[in-house]
């Protein structure tokens, strides 16, 4: 079962995120994103809707540098960025 304390913690973490308005590096952003995929994905068969092939590449790249973390690991890791970079 899923640490409680972690989720919550994690779900405090997205909306420090989705309301920021500091201007983050791509590198950066594409961690963001690929902690929250990992996090968040039931399947792991995630596959990048954009239609920007070059934007598709990082965004799988980025995927696939996390693949190996497990959701809570994830959920930690995006915890941390945003404790980095967002506070």
């Amino acid at each position: 079962m899923e640490n409680e304390s972690l989720h919550t913690e994690f779900l405090e973490a997205l909306e420090i995120a989705n309301s920021t308005d500091i201007k983050l590096p791509v590198d950066v952003k594409l961690k963001f994103y690929a902690y929250y995929k990992q996090a968040t994905e039931m399947t792991g068969l995630y596959r990048p809707s954009d239609t920007i092939q070059m934007r598709n590449s990082f965004k799988i790249n980025a995927i696939w540098q996390v693949q190996h973390l497990t959701k809570e690991e994830a959920k930690q890791k995006y915890i941390d960025l945003v404790n980095e970079y967002l506070k």
